[in-house]
Parts: structure tokens; C-alpha cells; sequence
């Protein structure tokens, strides 16, 4: 039996935790009806995969640290770094649930996360997949592979691959989601999904200030057939680089793309087809058109 002092602390934590998932969904504008993922980001202890504190928070100019080591500091729309030396973070709460809603993960289903790193997306993946889902993630950092491993040592339903999930084969599954700028929808992960699979990547340009991709964002790509895929923009957003998953040339083409402003007019992806009047920007054996898939 907890004593009096260590379940109110416990309580404490709880309350923040559980706030905080009402917070992040309803600011990313999830209905209520999705009871899951809001349920997900309550059972999921930040902490675990923050590290011990006190911890350094991510801002436009730099790191702060936070006062002490008190777990409720992490329950808000923080970015907290668990590499800064890499420039490596647990990605932005507000960001991700915009994303998973999209992404409308369902019980049962197959899910891969490239770019894991110490685990924490990965884990609101496999309770979102459920018991009867699978996630495999991969991170291609060794230590951020390691730690990942330990930290969803009580998800059954998760596995951690420590190699680049821009390369070798991919499982069949029903969504992707990846956590790295890429500059295209690779082949192995569109050659991964399953009918009605889904694909969820920051598609980044050219590199902005400090060597980091661009601001790009998130596109949503839904396999509607064999050889159809609608596709559209969910989000802005920018990320660290996916590596094995970017092409100078086509990075700046992005770039020229992004600056018109005009994203949110994507519809579909057509492959290996000549580009024609409402492509929105190309790259090798791809194009993002603004009209509906046919």
C-alpha cells in the first residue's frame, strides 16, 4: 500500500498528466469522440522517455533548463531535448497530436515509426494499435536505440530496430509515420502499405539556419488503390534529417515550392508518370499534383 505522501505525489502527477492530454487535443482540435488518443497521451509518462531532470527544454534561441527535476514540468507543449548536442528532442506535443489524429490510428493495426527516438510516439502508437497491434520502430542512433528499448520494455506490442528506417525492407502494414525530414515519399515506405494504409512524413526543403532542413510539412499520404494515393498537407512542420531520405536537388526544388505558399492545394501523389499542369512539385519517379487522384 502507498504511503500517504507518495500516492498524493502520484495523484499529483496524474492530474497534470491527465490535463495535459485534454490540453494538447483540444488545442490540435480533436474531436471529442476520439476518447482513444486522448486516453493514449494521459497513460503515457513523459518522463520515462525524458530522462532524469532537471531537464533542457528546446526555445527559438536556445536551451533553458528547467528549475528542478519535478515531472509536472514536462506535461506542456515543450519540445525536451533527449540528444542537444544533435539537436535531438521529444518532438512538440501539439505537432504530434494534430498528426496521430490525422494518421487515425486503429485497434489491431500494423504501424511502423522511423525515427523512434527515446521511444515516446512509439509508445502512444502501440496503445493506440492496442494489444492486438503490432509497432515496429526504428532509430538509427545506437543510444537513443538502446534507451528506446528499455523504455518500451512494458509494451509488448512494440519493437525497436536499431538501423535507418529509410533503408533495407520494411513489414507490410496499415500506417507509417515518420519523425525525420525527408525531401520524397520513399518507395519503401509506399511499397509498404497495405490497401488503404497510410503514410504520415515531414516533407522538408532545403536547409534552413544551423544546417537544419527547412520548413516544410506533414504530408499525409492515404494508398486509395494499387497504383492510387490521395495525398494532402495536415501541418507545417520542421524536423532533423531523415537519413538516406533526402536529395539535394529535389530539397531545393521544395523550396521554391514552399515559398509560393500554395501547399494545402495538394490532393494526390502520382508515380513514375509525367508531371502535368497541376503538379505542385516533383521529384525522381514522383509528383504532388493539386487535382484528385484518378
Amino acid at each position: 500500500m502507498l504511503k500517504s505522501s507518495t500516492r498524493k505525489r502520484v495523484e499529483r502527477l496524474e492530474a497534470h498528466r491527465f490535463f495535459f492530454s485534454n490540453l494538447i487535443t483540444a488545442a490540435a482540435g480533436v474531436p471529442k469522440a476520439n476518447e482513444r488518443l486522448v486516453t493514449a497521451f494521459a497513460s503515457t509518462p513523459r518522463e520515462r522517455f525524458a530522462g532524469p531532470g532537471p531537464w533542457k527544454i528546446f526555445t527559438a534561441t536556445g536551451y533553458i533548463e528547467t528549475p528542478t527535476d519535478d515531472p509536472a514540468f514536462l506535461y506542456q507543449d515543450i519540445l525536451v531535448a533527449i540528444a542537444p548536442e544533435r539537436r535531438i528532442s521529444i518532438g512538440q506535443p501539439l505537432l504530434h497530436a494534430i498528426c496521430l489524429a490525422a494518421l487515425n490510428i486503429k485497434e489491431g493495426e500494423s504501424v511502423v515509426h522511423v525515427g523512434a527516438g527515446t521511444g515516446y510516439y512509439t509508445a502512444l502508437l502501440a496503445s493506440l494499435t492496442g494489444p492486438t497491434g503490432s509497432v515496429v520502430a526504428y532509430e538509427i542512433e545506437k543510444d537513443l536505440s538502446e534507451r528506446a528499448t528499455r523504455n518500451l520494455r512494458d509494451y509488448r506490442n512494440a519493437t525497436v530496430r536499431h538501423r535507418s528506417g529509410a533503408e533495407g525492407p520494411l513489414p507490410e502494414c496499415d500506417a507509417i509515420y515518420v519523425n525525420a525530414g525527408a525531401t520524397a515519399p520513399l518507395d519503401i515506405w509506399l511499397n509498404a502499405l497495405r490497401p488503404n494504409g497510410r503514410l504520415l512524413f515531414p516533407l522538408t526543403p532545403a536547409d534552413g539556419p544551423g544546417g537544419m532542413p527547412g520548413a516544410g510539412g506533414m504530408l499525409l499520404i492515404t494508398r486509395a488503390s494499387d497504383d492510387r494515393f490521395d495525398a494532402r498537407f495536415v501541418d507545417t512542420a520542421t524536423f532533423i534529417p531523415c537519413v538516406g531520405g533526402r536529395d539535394d536537388e529535389t530539397a531545393l526544388k521544395l523550396r521554391v515550392a514552399f515559398q509560393r505558399g500554395d501547399f494545402r492545394n495538394v490532393r494526390s501523389l502520382r508515380r513514375n508518370t509525367r508531371p502535368d499542369e497541376t503538379c505542385w512539385c516533383s521529384g525522381n519517379g514522383w509528383w504532388l499534383s493539386t487535382s484528385v487522384s484518378m
